[in-house]
């Protein structure tokens, strides 16, 4: 018997300190989603970055 699990995959970083008004992840997401990636932006605390990541089923 075997488990599916979701993984993470990170596509890409950005800095969370941008310029006022500029989302380059949230951008990036969006582009990434019309191309048909599951892509959403997360926020890493720890590196002071937002993360675009991907779902990715695995068996």
């Amino acid at each position: 018997m075997t488990a599916t699990e979701q993984a993470r995959t990170v596509l890409e970083r950005f800095p969370a300190g941008g310029p006022r008004g500029s989302w380059p992840a949230e951008e990036y997401a969006a582009a990434q989603r019309a191309q048909g990636t599951n892509a959403q932006v997360v926020m890493d605390l720890p590196s002071d970055q937002f993360l675009v990541v991907a779902d990715i089923t695995t068996q």
